[in-house]
């Protein structure tokens, strides 16, 4: 059996379930509900396609970077006092957005939005390693990765509703009624969970922090999984809406509705994932899910170059993808927080900065590359690819047994989270 916390939890497992989806689920549900729009921002401020998509780059290089502030915050000032003033940012860029009246005050707010929408994957996360281990966090991750799953594949639906309705600016307002509702959440149901200290935020010891993570061979296997994979998708929020709305045809509602493709396999594999644990260890499941992401790059990469650009042609293998990343997710991101329990605000920020940094990347590489399917045809397999080489980093650091770079006082071998093994280091 896993190891029980060594103190009781200060919220229940369902409550820090629910805040920590509603909180992951900020960046995400911000960065797809706009999707839908970027065509139409394309008419309605006469500019390039490449103008809009710098939004989108904006958002994720706000986004990005302001987690390497938000996790130290967090850890130095507390989870909550942390939330609360970011999600004030998050407002203020929304607000921004909503009255734009040209491209450089569209561009601003999204980088406002992206800086504050930042703290919820951080603070998310750590509300979950600071109060359980074992299966009990995989049950949690898992749930995580379901609301994620819903949550930000239905909103391009939702966005290509509103704006076939109303309008793109209603998009805006509705993420300033999204932002007003999760801090009135965080004030009335979330606890301290962290043991706030000021000492970690001041310059010396936050890179001491980061220097620890970056030499961490367990912790940045890890996270390029995560960031290969999860960041792919991130990639193709910026490829598909030209790829279906000019290429296959779709409206943007019908682009919206379409999404729901990649939100059912991403959910059905978090199902399958759950129920699975009653006989496999979540470890067991990573290979099994990183098969589908690779099948999925392929498929991608082969299929909108012999098939002409449909529907299906694109979205049976990202949805392949998005039903593989499923199993990836809950263990891989325990396996990475678990052994900096002292740092898990840092830790956090640090694999949410990999992982939105490759979006921004392959989002970058993709617009230079000028025409989407082959920005798709490239960095999706080129993705998957590195998911899979560092799973198999990640599978020898384990064969080495705990990490020689962590002093032994830092070594949390003890903490397993999964019933077989007993340890993380250990899982062979």
């Amino acid at each position: 059996m896993s190891k029980a916390p060594a103190t009781r939890p200060l919220m229940s497992e369902g409550r820090t379930s629910f805040l920590g989806a509603a909180l992951s689920m900020l960046g995400p549900i911000s960065l797809s509900l706009y999707t839908p729009a970027m065509p139409a921002l394309t008419e309605a401020f006469a500019t390039t396609e490449a103008a809009i998509k710098l939004s989108l780059s904006l958002y994720f290089g706000g986004f990005a970077f302001a987690m390497l502030a938000t996790g130290p915050m967090a850890d130095a000032f507390g989870r909550r006092r942390t939330v609360v003033g970011f999600l004030a940012l998050y407002l203020i860029g929304s607000i921004m957005a909503t009255f734009a009246v040209g491209v450089p005050m569209l561009l601003a707010g999204r980088l406002v939005q992206g800086i504050g929408a930042s703290v919820g994957m951080t603070v998310g996360r750590a509300i979950v390693r600071d109060q359980f281990t074992g299966e009990p966090a995989a049950r949690i991750l898992n749930m995580l990765g379901i609301m994620l799953a819903v949550g930000p594949a239905i909103a391009p639906t939702f966005g290509g509703i509103i704006l076939y309705l109303i309008g793109w600016k209603a998009i805006f307002v509705t993420m300033i009624g999204f932002g007003l509702t999760l801090g009135a959440l965080v004030l009335l149901l979330m606890a301290e969970t962290g043991q706030p200290d000021r000492a970690k935020a001041r310059p010396l010891p936050l890179l001491k922090a980061y220097g620890r993570l970056l030499r961490n061979q367990h912790f940045m296997a890890s996270s390029l999984i995560i960031a290969a994979s999860t960041g792919s998708l991130y990639a193709l929020a910026s490829i598909l809406p030209f790829v279906m709305i000019n290429l296959a045809g779709l409206s943007p509602s019908q682009f919206g509705l379409g999404m729901l493709m990649q939100t059912g396999c991403y959910f059905s594999g978090s199902v399958i994932f759950r129920i699975a644990l009653r006989w496999f260890t979540s470890r067991a499941m990573v290979g099994f899910g990183l098969v589908f992401v690779g099948i999925g790059a392929v498929a991608l990469a082969i299929s909108t170059e012999v098939l002409p650009i449909s529907y299906l042609s694109v979205m049976l293998p990202v949805g392949c993808f998005a039903f593989g990343i499923a199993f990836l997710m809950p263990y891989i991101t325990n396996a990475a927080l678990l052994p900096f329990p002292d740092i898990a605000g840092s830790a956090s920020a640090m694999m949410g900065f990999m992982q939105m940094g490759s979006g921004l990347v392959t989002g970058m590489i993709a617009a230079a590359l000028g025409s989407p399917v082959l920005a798709m045809q490239i960095m999706v397999p080129a993705m998957g690819a590195i998911a899979v080489i560092c799973y198999l980093w990640l599978r020898l650091v384990e064969g080495r047994g705990p990490d020689a770079e962590e002093p032994a006082e830092q070594q949390t071998s003890g903490d397993d989270w999964s019933e077989k093994p007993r340890s993380i280091a250990a899982m062979k």
